[in-house]
């Protein structure tokens, strides 16, 4: 059985949120209504729709941190819609996720859900810098979310991030997430899974900065440095080597020495030279191990 697709229409609730002039009136109305349809997903990560305390934390401080626009800011999300709005957004999205539903269906794999949602969110430049002004999650089966503040840049980028994200939600659907024993390896060969299935559907040139902003010095240096750091666990721990030194001290993790988003790049690699060795497909090398593609990888021999 193919999986059904459920978009959020995020444009018209962005405009009734703008409509809205009450601050604590608007921050009802993002996370009972923007946030209803994902109320699952918040809650399988513990993020609670509304802290039992004040300014606690909750799924606005959560987006907020995610990179988010600051509800409150008109102009940006405005500014963020339009541009939206005039590039068709919401059906390049809707295109796509067919698509990734249809060509992993064939291939035999499923999403472990009964329905994919799918809502796409107005992001804040300023806190997605690096990353170029998006990002995505699609770490629960059934969800997949993707904030952008769009430009020349990322908007032909749209299909490939959400091709990365839906990887997430097909790995997640045969391995377990577990975010306190999350190991390195794991982590990479996550990410790296999902990029190669993104660059299949897509191209290498639509990938991330997150794959493609590292130079081969830079990239050979990384790989030394992840490959002595396997077997590390914890997710701050993990993060320190996945998303680099810049992205480390603003989390309040343990900076390792390493360029944005190493681990990316070094996931990437590993999950390429894999099947490259071994003559497999993206759709074969996702039912893998981690440590399976890690040995068979040859990179950190």
């Amino acid at each position: 059985m193919s999986l059904n697709y459920k978009s959020i229409n995020t444009i018209d609730q962005y405009a009734e949120l703008l409509a809205i002039t009450e601050l604590e009136e608007r921050k009802e109305y993002f996370r009972y209504k923007m946030m209803a349809p994902f109320e699952e997903m918040w809650s399988l990560i513990n993020v609670p729709i509304k802290a039992k305390q004040k300014n606690g934390y909750d799924v606005l401080m959560a987006t907020n941190m995610l990179g988010y626009a600051d509800i409150s800011n008109d102009i940006q999300i405005q500014q963020g819609l339009s541009i939206l709005k005039d590039n068709n957004a919401h059906e390049v999205a809707k295109t796509t996720i067919e698509t990734c539903i249809e060509t992993t269906h064939k291939a035999g794999l499923r999403v472990n859900a009964d329905e994919m949602k799918f809502g796409l969110y107005v992001a804040d430049p300023d806190k997605l810098k690096l990353q170029k002004g998006y990002t995505g999650f699609g770490g629960i089966p059934g969800f997949i979310t993707v904030n952008i503040f769009p430009n020349e840049y990322n908007i032909p980028k749209i299909p490939a991030v959400i091709a990365h994200e839906f990887h997430h939600n097909i790995r997640f659907s045969y391995f377990d997430w577990d975010h306190g024993n999350v190991t390195l390896g794991d982590y990479l060969v996550i990410e790296g899974l999902a990029d190669s299935f993104a660059q299949e559907l897509y191209g290498e040139e639509q990938l991330g900065p997150w794959v493609t902003s590292m130079d081969q010095d830079d990239l050979d240096y990384s790989i030394d440095v992840i490959g002595e750091a396997l077997g590390i666990k914890g997710f701050a721990e993990v993060s320190s080597y996945m998303f680099g030194d810049e992205i480390a001290k603003q989390e309040g993790y343990q900076p390792v020495g390493l360029s944005f988003c190493a681990g990316y790049a070094v996931g990437f690699k590993v999950v390429q030279s894999f099947m490259k060795r071994h003559n497999k497909t993206i759709y074969e090398t996702t039912l893998l191990s981690s440590d399976e593609i890690i040995n068979g990888s040859g990179l950190f021999l």
